[in-house]
């Protein structure tokens, strides 16, 4: 921005060094007829129109870099304040390559304007409306994802306070419930929901699911993950081939008992089986691979008006 406005001055500069060329060479120094005063009134006057021409054009500028500079500090401000979500919005990067790439288009478009015949204030004013257009877009954009991230923080903070609430009958150690990169993770272990090498939840495991879901139904615009988690100690069995079996296996049990039994919108619902290798502790200890032994279900506050916002 600040380059394409030094351009710019340089350029105003120019026309009036190419206005200043139309003018008679030179001042007389003793004008002794009419003749050489009018002549050196002219170019006093002339001189005095292009000092002013300059002077306005060179405030101008200033005033623009001013106006960048304050919008600049009050980006980083942004980030800062959103450093958890750079990870969800990597693709804002591949958007602003796309934005420097119809920059490149419609300073192509500016290019030719100066060779056609219009004249050289009005491919300036062009120049200038096109970018300060370009400005206010930016800036109503990003007041509209700032609002929507405000109201994704505040979704998700209450719903991890709602769960915890919910779930304060269960220990630690069978439930633990957390929030991570702008979501909730709760996650449950084998010791409150199956038995080893099982896929059947037991009773109490059905509680928790059931205070659970209560909740989801209540709040339809969340997102629900069901991820399954195993140590890596080895398992077969006439039913399950490996650990990845085995995780599948709970995962899904879990996604079809919100569905079918506690009726879960079953579009909000997503089953993956992680196996061995996601693990939350070291498998080198009983204790680490118990709490490696779980079911993840993580609670994502959908985001779709804020891909409308972004252009996703």
């Amino acid at each position: 921005m600040k380059r394409i406005i030094v351009l710019l001055a340089i350029l105003g500069l120019g026309l009036l060094l190419n206005a200043q060329d139309l003018e008679p060479k030179g001042k007389i120094k003793e004008p002794k007829t009419f003749k050489d005063k009018a002549h050196n009134t002219l170019m006093s006057k002339r001189l005095k129109e292009a000092t002013q021409q300059r002077d306005s054009l060179y405030l101008l500028t200033q005033l623009y870099q001013k106006d960048t500079t304050e919008r600049g500090i009050q980006y980083r401000a942004l980030d800062s304040a959103h450093t958890h979500w750079l990870a969800q919005y990597a693709a804002l990067d591949k958007k602003y390559l796309g934005l420097q790439q119809d920059y490149t288009e419609m300073h192509n478009k500016y290019t030719q304007l100066i060779q056609s015949s219009l004249s050289k204030t009005e491919q300036l004013n062009l120049a200038l409306k096109q970018k300060s257009e370009e400005l206010q877009e930016r800036e109503r954009k990003l007041a509209e994802m700032q609002a929507m991230l405000r109201k994704q923080d505040s979704l998700t903070q209450a719903l991890n306070s709602i769960i915890k609430k919910a779930l304060l009958g269960f220990n630690s150690d069978e439930i633990t419930v957390e929030m991570k990169n702008g979501k909730v993770y709760v996650s449950m272990t084998d010791k409150l929901l199956f038995r080893s090498g099982s896929a059947d939840v037991e009773d109490k495991g059905k509680e928790a699911i059931k205070k659970l879901s209560d909740i989801l139904n209540k709040n339809t615009d969340v997102s629900i993950t069901i991820e399954g988690h195993t140590d890596n100690v080895p398992i077969k069995t006439a039913i399950f081939k490996d650990n990845w079996d085995l995780s599948v296996a709970r995962a899904t049990t879990i996604v079809r008992l919100l569905d079918e039994t506690y009726k879960v919108d079953a579009k909000r619902l997503t089953s993956a089986g992680r196996g061995e290798y996601v693990p939350k502790a070291t498998n080198e200890t009983a204790e680490g691979r118990a709490k490696n032994r779980r079911t993840e279900i993580i609670l994502s506050p959908k985001l779709d008006e804020l891909y409308k916002i972004v252009g996703w």
